[in-house]
């Protein structure tokens, strides 16, 4: 339906976003080679699938190699078992760990761990074991990301009744700080507010396309798709999503088009959550822009490489705000 769109071939293709792993192996291998024959994967293209630990069994891991499959995101949260406990997880760290183990033996050419701070009981003591035992593994990427706690969630309505579920702001600071002094440490670079690698060529290709404002397609309910002008999405339902793809309707919900200072904002927004930055002539567009630059300059928020500006650890903190003073 969309290959006029968005024609190949794709450089990424990503399926996550929710639990793939929880499907038939051999169904959600058939994906790349589907994709492969509309609009085309390139040589060398980044192929990869999210699992949570306990799915992963070594025959699982055969197939998605098998189908295709050269980069997984195993999102294991923590390596404290009370942690997962309060998280709802359904696994241990016995089994984070045998997951890891079993991925990097069975092919894939990149391997990625998801670690999460922040939960109501963690320490500073606790989240730098996690880190170091995510070290020992040696993954090609780690993300690192602050609980986020969203209405109609189980978290969300054990915050309702007034449970703690997160750390003060503070704390979290610290957190935040922590991970990124011991990753780098590690050897990773703390290429993203949330995201490490080591090196370069193990940055996530398919989250830099985000990043950097590259044209995606989304597909499945809630999925959304840019083609660099339009941003569109689909239906949520996975009824009506379903109803529209079976009478051989696109299922999207809606459309906007986004105006020359949404595209610039978008721009500022990214720009600050990435070690890429910001093009300072997108800064100049603001009155009074070199006042601000210098501030920021001095209180080592930003630092200025080449013609851009580019956050510092403290200013990956602030990440969100920052955009907000160049417009």
């Amino acid at each position: 339906m969309y290959g006029n769109d968005f024609p190949g071939p794709a450089g990424s293709f990503y399926v996550g976003g929710g639990t793939p792993s929880a499907v038939d192996p051999d169904l959600v291998s058939k994906l790349p080679r589907m994709i492969s024959r509309t609009q085309g994967l390139e040589a060398g293209a980044e192929i990869t699938i999210e699992v949570n630990p306990d799915d992963v069994t070594p025959a699982a891991l055969e197939v998605y190699v098998e189908g295709g499959f050269n980069r997984i995101s195993i999102g294991v949260q923590s390596f404290d078992d009370a942690e997962l406990v309060f998280l709802g997880r359904r696994h241990d760290a016995a089994g984070a760990v045998a997951a890891i183990e079993a991925s990097i033996s069975s092919g894939f050419e990149r391997v990625g761990i998801d670690l999460m701070f922040g939960m109501a009981g963690q320490t500073l003591e606790g989240l730098g074991k996690s880190l170091e035992k995510a070290l020992e593994f040696e993954p090609e990427h780690i993300s690192c990301y602050q609980l986020t706690v969203e209405p109609g969630t189980p978290l969300g309505e054990r915050m309702r009744v007034g449970e703690e579920v997160s750390l003060g702001e503070e704390i979290e600071r610290e957190m935040f700080l922590e991970t990124s002094s011991v990753l780098t440490g590690g050897g990773y670079t703390h290429y993203e507010v949330s995201n490490f690698a080591l090196g370069g060529e193990n940055y996530s290709r398919h989250n830099m396309r985000y990043w950097l404002r590259r044209p995606y397609l989304g597909l499945g309910p809630s999925a959304h798709s840019f083609d660099g002008r339009l941003r569109r999405w689909n239906h949520r339902s996975l009824e009506r999503w379903l109803c529209a793809v079976e009478k051989g309707e696109k299922p999207s919900a809606g459309e906007e088009e986004l105006s020359g200072e949404q595209i610039r904002a978008e721009c500022l927004m990214l720009g600050f959550r990435t070690l890429l930055g910001v093009e300072t002539t997108l800064l100049k567009e603001h009155p009074g822009w070199e006042e601000i630059l210098e501030e920021l300059l001095d209180i080592s928020l930003v630092r200025i490489e080449g013609e851009r500006a580019v956050p510092t650890v403290e200013g990956f903190l602030v990440a969100d705000q920052l955009p907000l003073l160049f417009m």
